[in-house]
């Protein structure tokens, strides 16, 4: 007879909702999007993204609903997009607003406008599975280095990525991987959880990032899919200084495009082109990281009942944090609001 303790564990896996996150997701470069649409494979749609005449970015969905043209192909007139199959016309708020051989418009012509803004020179879509308006207090908050002649461009790559988005979040909790699959040794790990702030903060030791002295940095998600880092270390032998930016969106509930962006206090000493080198290195050592992450989720499996020890990091806590962003507005529980700290001192 076997007893309930030697029974091996299962592990547990529902199938994925297609529903994604309520929040505000950057599409990269706000500079990226001019007055030539561009198709968008997003939140398993297909979305249009173009500058109207007013400077703004619009993004609505890509299929005309008089035949199905696609918007992407057609033409900015004004601030409104033109569909090429019938011309008709349809406006920033996603009404038809011109259909040049009718003389009343239909009153049921209307497709989705996706909020949209531009912060720190990114551009940003609001998701929301009940169509809600943007909430205020989520707005990604401007970062101040970003306009400042002492910091550099963004570099910004974009990588395509085969799982679930949550395999990329869990990370703000799982201290333990770094070590393993980072060769990153921790000395000290926290993480702050506060309404939809999820921080992680690292101590320690990288030879990669930061040359084996000390490395710090800290990660903040700023709702479901926007995270900043601020991180120091040495590269080159150099202090180093660094906001990343690290953003996801999901295509479908199996893939999402990341966005892997580095921005680095400039050297006085190094003319332009030396400090663009150092951008460009830097973003390479930390994108080598990444596809350590990368290779491990393309081959593991997902599991809904993590089989945890005393010393791992707060998965669960980060997942509840993580699941407001997947119900209705009405069923976020107040707790939510709450400032809690999580830390760990790994031991030696």
């Amino acid at each position: 007879m076997t007893h309930a303790e030697d029974a091996p564990y299962r592990i547990e896996a529902a199938t994925i909702p297609e529903r994604y996150g309520r929040g505000w997701h950057c599409l990269g470069l706000a500079a990226d999007y001019t007055a030539e649409p561009q198709m968008l494979n997003y939140f398993g749609t297909r979305l249009v993204a173009y500058r109207g005449e007013d400077g703004q970015v619009r993004v609505m969905d890509a299929f005309c609903p008089h035949m199905g043209g696609n918007l992407a192909k057609g033409k900015v007139c004004g601030n409104s997009i033109v569909c090429p199959f019938h011309a008709w016309s349809w406006g920033p708020d996603g009404r038809c607003d011109h259909i040049p051989y009718a003389t009343r418009i239909p009153a049921k012509a209307l497709i989705k406008s996706w909020p949209t803004l531009e912060e720190n020179h990114l551009l940003f879509v609001w998701n929301d599975p009940e169509n809600g308006a943007p909430i205020p207090e989520q707005r990604p908050p401007r970062e101040e280095h970003c306009f400042s002649e002492d910091w550099s461009d963004w570099h910004v790559e974009k990588m395509t990525i085969h799982t679930n988005a949550r395999e990329l979040v869990d990370n703000m909790a799982d201290w333990a991987h770094f070590p393993t699959v980072h060769g990153a040794a921790c000395t000290r790990f926290r993480n702050i959880v506060e309404g939809h702030n999820y921080t992680q903060e690292f101590w320690g030791h990288s030879e990669r990032l930061a040359e084996g002295s000390e490395l710090f940095s800290r990660a903040i998600y700023h709702g479901p899919a926007y995270m900043l880092t601020y991180q120091s270390g040495k590269f080159g032998g150099v202090d180093m200084e660094v906001r990343l930016l690290v953003s996801h969106v999901p295509i479908d509930t199996e893939s999402f495009d990341l966005r892997f962006g580095v921005l680095v206090r400039k050297d006085p000493g190094l003319n332009d082109e030396q400090n663009a080198a150092v951008v460009a290195g830097y973003a390479e050592a930390n994108r080598f990281a990444f596809f350590q992450d990368v290779e491990i989720w393309h081959t593991k499996c997902r599991v809904d009942n993590p089989l945890l020890c005393d010393g791992d990091g707060p998965i669960h806590k980060l997942r509840q944090w993580y699941a407001q962003f997947y119900v209705d507005r009405a069923e976020v529980p107040a707790s939510i609001a709450e400032r809690k700290v999580y830390e760990r001192t790994p031991k030696a």
